[in-house]
């Protein structure tokens, strides 16, 4: 059977099948990586595919039982460690007022932000003005870190394109 002749109802059985072992099973995505190398197994154009769905299955059966055995306990444990950081009660009032708490906290901020960039300003106008007196060592320490911030760009414009060098996906 190839991959295009599944019928209407093995997606419709595959689909309750899912929905009846999602709820019980943590294994999910275990299951859906089976039902895929089952069709894939009798299909000969995807052995390759099969193969490398059995190395997925496994790994997400790893997975699955490494979060099964330790994500609870790590849960509390986080929330053990941080528990001064909860609100009580979780309401949706108390959001919205940590919200506008974050906000106005920020807004009250600004002065501050801007005392400090005027000072890293005046720093610069002072370096600037005393150009011929700077070692070579400051210039290329300088030009390195412009050089690191350059790098960083090209790196988020590279991941913001979708992985490619060349240009956008149309």
């Amino acid at each position: 059977m190839r991959w295009s002749e599944i019928q209407l109802h093995d997606s419709e059985l595959v689909q309750r099948s899912c929905e009846l072992y999602l709820p019980q099973n943590p294994n999910f995505l275990s299951l859906v990586c089976w039902l895929l190398v089952e069709t894939f197994n009798s299909d000969p154009d995807f052995t390759s595919m099969a193969s490398q769905l059995r190395q997925l299955q496994s790994k997400a059966t790893q997975a699955s039982q490494f979060v099964a055995k330790h994500g609870a306990a790590y849960y509390k444990q986080l929330l053990e460690q941080n528990k001064e950081f909860i609100q009580e009660p979780p309401t949706v009032e108390k959001c919205n007022l940590l919200a506008k708490q974050l906000f106005y906290t920020r807004l009250a901020s600004i002065p501050g932000r801007r005392e400090t960039f005027l000072k890293e300003y005046d720093y610069v106008k002072q370096l600037w003005n005393k150009r011929h007196e700077l070692k070579v060592e400051d210039v290329s320490i300088g030009a390195l870190f412009g050089l690191e911030c350059f790098a960083w760009f090209c790196a988020g414009e590279i991941i913001g394109r979708g992985f490619t060098f060349t240009g956008y996906y149309v």
